[in-house]
């Protein structure tokens, strides 16, 4: 087994946000999909499918691809990692369960408050723990300034679209508090996706492996809620015949392939901070140079952009041990 090299932050961290800008990319495609086929579940479907024959394809093509193949199922059965690890893209498929039946009541803005927030908390905690390959990473002052820093940065850079929330946004906030908790719990278990899908990499030689695993569990979550689906509700609309509608899952083996290999160098909370800032940045251009009907950038959206860029770089700098506590007097 030869496990990926540790990458250093300066290199790792401008491919965390580089990978963050496939995820509006992968929203656009797959919000124009859902319109047109009018069903949320089919759409992830095909994303999942989609994204896992390109992996299976990378796997069967490149040499390094066919090393981590098979490597896969020695390292499952002598359990050199939890066998429930296999299961990380399940997580992904709750993301998009989370995605497909809250964004219409609560809108995409509480919807991105709301999953960034849970993401950034447990990433402190994953690595506080030493889930991730990475090993433990102590909370401190600055990572917790930087977390609050990113979440209220990310909550400005959206402000513009709160007034454009769904349905739901007129009922009190009671009605909200249960349909806000899925997409906080999908963002809160993306870390600890992250930090499995991270040791399976150190374990199988390479993310390859570790993203085809990831999308095998994913759509097969994904077929059988669309089962379902078909069983209760009949087919929907035909699939169209565009090629860019299904692009969407090669966006997804981006980000998360990237993102099972940084995690190992950087931790998850960086590499989640790093996605964040990407997503932003990715979401700012395409608002810019492909804007959707009726879009408008605020200055809000680029000031909190900016905000969160430098959240970020104040976790991730090596602080001094004991920034931010009082210092004891020497004896």
């Amino acid at each position: 087994m030869t496990s990926p090299s540790r990458l250093p932050v300066l290199a790792g961290l401008p491919l965390a946000v580089g990978s963050g800008l496939a995820i509006p990319v992968q929203g656009r495609i797959n919000g124009a999909l859902g319109a047109r086929l009018n069903d949320g579940i089919a759409t992830a479907v095909v994303s999942f499918s989609t994204g896992l024959l390109l992996m299976i394809l990378i796997s069967l093509v490149l040499p390094r691809g066919r090393a981590g193949l098979a490597s896969i199922l020695p390292a499952v059965r002598t359990r050199a990692f939890p066998r429930i690890y296999v299961l990380a893209g399940a997580i992904g498929a709750l993301f998009v369960f989370a995605q497909s039946f809250t964004v219409g009541l609560l809108g995409v803005a509480l919807f991105t408050v709301a999953t960034v927030t849970g993401q950034t908390v447990s990433g402190l905690l994953v690595d506080r723990l030493g889930i991730g390959p990475a090993g433990k990473k102590s909370v401190t002052g600055i990572r917790i300034i930087g977390c609050v820093l990113t979440i209220a940065a990310v909550a400005w850079a959206v402000s513009p679209r709160f007034s454009g929330a769904g349905a739901g946004s007129d009922a009190g906030p009671g009605a909200l508090l249960v349909p806000l908790l899925l997409p906080v719990a999908a963002g809160f278990l993306m870390s600890f996706q992250q930090a499995m899908n991270g040791t399976a990499t150190v374990h199988y030689g390479t993310p390859i492996a570790a993203t085809l695993v990831n999308f095998v569990a994913g759509t097969i979550v994904l077929w059988a809620a669309f089962a379902v689906k078909l069983a209760v509700a009949g087919p929907g609309n035909p699939l169209p015949a565009d090629w860019w509608y299904y692009l969407g899952g090669p966006m997804g083996c981006v980000f998360i392939g990237l993102g099972a290999l940084l995690v190992r160098s950087l931790g998850v909370l960086v590499t989640g901070l790093g996605m964040i800032a990407g997503q932003l940045l990715g979401s700012l251009a395409l608002d810019l140079v492909l804007p959707a009907p009726g879009t408008v950038v605020a200055p809000a959206t680029v000031l909190g952009t900016l905000l969160t860029l430098g959240a970020i770089i104040l976790a991730t700098l090596p602080w001094p041990r004991g920034a931010l506590r009082r210092q004891r007097p020497v004896r």
